[in-house]
């Protein structure tokens, strides 16, 4: 019998005991989080909010992007955001200064966002008054990808500076992505990218995402993205 865990299984046997039991666990948590997001879901819908959200590796663009994109819509649509860090309310305080509601989530150990955490921040809203529900998660391109918060959609936002490389490299998080903004364009004549490439590792693993080129700080094909978010604003207030 196995001294640490009580198995009754010894040598190899116990080392499949323990993966076993691993798996059914991480089973079990996904189970539980694709329920609540359900739910979250469902509350978007009856609320005709878009929930959108947005994931990306840490220092990509996404709170400039948010703020300049608040700052150009907010006068035809409101907006609400949930901003998701491990620690500090440094990029809720950006978001606030634009003078949209914001929620802090701090996940302290977690490097992500889940279900739960969405949920509860909801009663900070007036979801009835939204139109656009912006969720900043986490990040990290690897966790948020496994976790459904109940959004609309997903957003990558793919800065230039991180090489053409990284949907190859971490694809789970392109996979179940509707929409690639790949940001920071500004800096394309600096840095030796080649950005179509970029682009078409995007498209070899994830061949039905769109994909847009963008600049948070200058403005460059935000239009393009402020246009995609109309449509889906339109499109959920036709249910």
């Amino acid at each position: 019998m196995c001294d640490t865990c009580g198995c009754g299984a010894t040598g190899r046997d116990h080392q499949h005991q323990v993966e076993h039991r691993e798996i059914e666990l991480e089973e079990k948590v996904l189970a539980k989080n694709d329920r609540l997001a359900e739910r979250n879901r469902g509350m978007f819908e009856a609320m005709n909010v878009l929930a959108v959200n947005l994931v990306s590796s840490p220092g990509s663009g996404k709170t400039t992007l948010l703020e300049r994109t608040i700052t150009d819509l907010k006068s035809e649509m409101t907006i609400g955001v949930i901003e998701g860090d491990q620690q500090t309310d440094r990029d809720a305080k950006r978001i606030e200064a634009t003078g949209v509601n914001v929620e802090q989530i701090n996940t302290l150990d977690a490097c992500h966002l889940d279900a739960h955490m969405i949920r509860h921040s909801l009663s900070k809203f007036s979801l009835a008054e939204l139109d656009v529900l912006f969720i900043e998660n986490v990040g990290n391109l690897i966790c948020p990808g496994a976790f459904d918060l109940g959004e609309d959609f997903r957003v990558v936002v793919l800065s230039i500076t991180e090489g053409e490389d990284k949907p190859l490299k971490y694809p789970g998080i392109f996979l179940d992505s509707q929409l690639v903004l790949l940001n920071k364009m500004d800096l394309a004549g600096f840095l030796e990218v080649d950005t179509d490439q970029c682009l078409s590792f995007v498209n070899r693993v994830n061949p039905t995402s769109q994909t847009l080129s963008v600049s948070a700080k200058t403005g460059e094909g935000m239009a393009l993205w402020y246009d995609w978010l109309r449509q889906k604003v339109a499109k959920k207030n036709e249910r």
